[in-house]
């Protein structure tokens, strides 16, 4: 295997223990850019991104790898929405 066909792999495995952990978050991906992997995605809170990032760096240990997590609290709004 080269090493393209290596990170695609580790990159797969990342993928599908995402898919099954307790911490499971439809709004993660990962990517390859060039020879990186890189995590994006919207998460609930800070525990959510942490576990995360930990399964990552076991993952995708010894690689090149990037992520941009964002915590996002969808809370609904504090006021009434006026229609005109």
């Amino acid at each position: 295997m080269n090493t393209a066909e290596i990170i695609e792999y580790r990159i797969g495995r990342l993928r599908d223990r995402l898919a099954l952990e307790d911490e499971a978050e439809l709004g993660v991906h990962v990517e390859m850019h060039g020879a990186r992997a890189v995590v994006r995605g919207h998460v609930n809170d800070e525990h959510a991104r942490s576990a995360i990032l930990i399964v990552v760096a076991e993952e995708l240990a010894g690689l090149d790898w990037y992520a941009d997590l964002v915590v996002s609290r969808p809370t609904p709004p504090d006021y009434a929405e006026e229609l005109a």
